[in-house]
């Protein structure tokens, strides 16, 4: 399988590097440029076609961003711009960079990493995914497949959306004890549980590296298991994406 490459979108930083899909790794260091502010779709896009020039990269290219994709056009917009909204950022990409891309919601491009190269590989049964940062993204498989956009940090719960209620952002910039953070985020999970009954939770993003600092809080039917693939898990599903697209 050749190398494919692999860019994730976020607020803060736009990251990508080519992809060794038979390992489920970076082939080389990734290349990570500040996003631009304002975020606005072509200014975006600007960077991440600079990012995959900085790899003299020819070939497909899978690109994860922080909205709902429906081929290839953002329905939604989370930290970046909200000019988003409506774009065909798949277009747009591929204008710039003369590659075949695959834009998909980045939870989702997490999730696809994860269930092939990482915590989920060989589950069968209902796996969701969560990552838990800035705000709390989402990804869910059934018998390995999976069902795109679903976005559960916007569910409402206490009287709120959830990620206002348990994303990762409460603890590393508000300065909330982590054990009061822990149970806010079992009580979510629990909620989750009790709706969807999976047979496992992946618990991603960024803070999951502290995962021996908290996961003694959780209590749930579900198995509930660290991410293994971290901050790379975006750029290597992406790539996964648009390898399958190929296919």
């Amino acid at each position: 399988m050749s190398q494919v490459f692999g860019i994730d979108i976020g607020g803060s930083g736009i990251k990508g590097a080519p992809v060794d899909l038979e390992v489920g790794d970076l082939a080389v260091k990734r290349k990570r440029i500040e996003t631009p502010q304002p975020s606005t779709p072509e200014a975006v896009m600007d960077v991440a076609a600079r990012v995959i020039g900085h790899f003299g990269y020819e070939g497909r290219v899978g690109c994860a961003m922080p909205s709902v994709v429906v081929d290839g056009v953002a329905h939604s917009a989370a930290n970046i711009d909200p000019a988003w909204i409506g774009t065909d950022g798949q277009t747009l990409l591929e204008a710039r960079t003369k590659c075949e891309v695959t834009l998909l919601n980045d939870a989702d491009a997490a999730g696809l990493a994860e269930m092939r190269f990482g915590a989920g590989r060989n589950e069968d049964g209902l796996v969701i995914l969560l990552t838990f940062g800035t705000g709390i993204g989402s990804a869910v498989f059934y018998r390995g497949q999976m069902l795109p956009n679903t976005e559960f940090g916007h569910l409402k719960f206490r009287g709120m959306e959830a990620e206002h209620y348990a994303a990762a952002r409460l603890v590393e910039r508000e300065d909330m004890n982590i054990d009061w953070w822990a149970q806010r985020v079992n009580e979510y999970l629990q909620h989750l549980d009790f709706i969807f009954t999976p047979s496992l939770f992946i618990f991603g993003g960024g803070i999951s590296k502290r995962w021996g600092d908290f996961h003694e809080f959780f209590d749930t039917r579900a198995r509930i298991v660290p991410a293994e693939l971290r901050n790379n898990a975006g750029i290597v599903g992406a790539a996964l994406a648009a390898h399958e697209a190929s296919q």
